[in-house]
């Protein structure tokens, strides 16, 4: 069953026309591969001094293994995230450093490469999209009312620098919107 549709605001629209605008290229600094760099993380955190920074949790009333599944579960995404409209996995099995899967979502291509994963408490990913660097955590705490799902992500790059304003609004709505429907399909299994 799909969640409910979140509405399509000014804001998402003008979103997708500063991400898809042409810019001046920028350069990125070189880094190891995905896997290796992976290999070396204990605990990836996203960049506290970023000009983008989103932070929110929700509790939600079902059994850990449930929610970690419909989060993980990255190809039936589109399923119950109205916003994600494709998800292909380039690795096969289940999400771990070094897996990657292409999305898009509200008109964005995003190539993903997961850099931590910590079996039902932690999960970390990140990539670039149309000229911003995102780096996004997503930690699952049992509690006796269910699991608080808390996510954090940062963006950094030449669009989010020009427009923090419309970027930082951009990323608090997508989050809560995915923490709610993370919660409805959860629950409603």
């Amino acid at each position: 069953m799909r969640a409910p549709a979140t509405a399509t605001t000014a804001l998402t629209l003008a979103l997708l026309a500063l991400l898809t605008a042409p810019t001046a290229a920028s350069a990125l600094p070189d880094r190891p591969a995905p896997a290796a760099a992976a290999a070396h993380r204990t605990d990836v955190q996203i960049d506290q001094h970023a000009p983008v920074v989103t932070r929110a949790d929700i509790l939600v009333h079902a059994p850990l293994h449930t929610v970690w599944d419909v989060q993980t579960d990255v190809e039936n995404w589109p399923a119950w995230q109205p916003d994600v409209e494709t998800v292909t996995k380039d690795t096969p099995g289940r999400l771990r450093p070094g897996s990657v899967f292409r999305w898009s979502t509200e008109g964005l291509d995003i190539t993903s490469t997961v850099q931590q994963v910590d079996h039902g408490r932690r999960l970390a990913w990140g990539g670039p999209a149309q000229g911003i660097t995102a780096v996004h955590v997503w930690t699952f705490t049992p509690t006796r009312d269910g699991v608080l799902v808390h996510t954090e992500e940062s963006w950094t790059g030449e669009p989010v620098t020009a427009h923090q304003a419309a970027l930082q609004t951009a990323l608090d709505t997508s989050l809560r919107n995915w923490l709610t429907n993370l919660k409805h399909e959860a629950e409603t299994r």
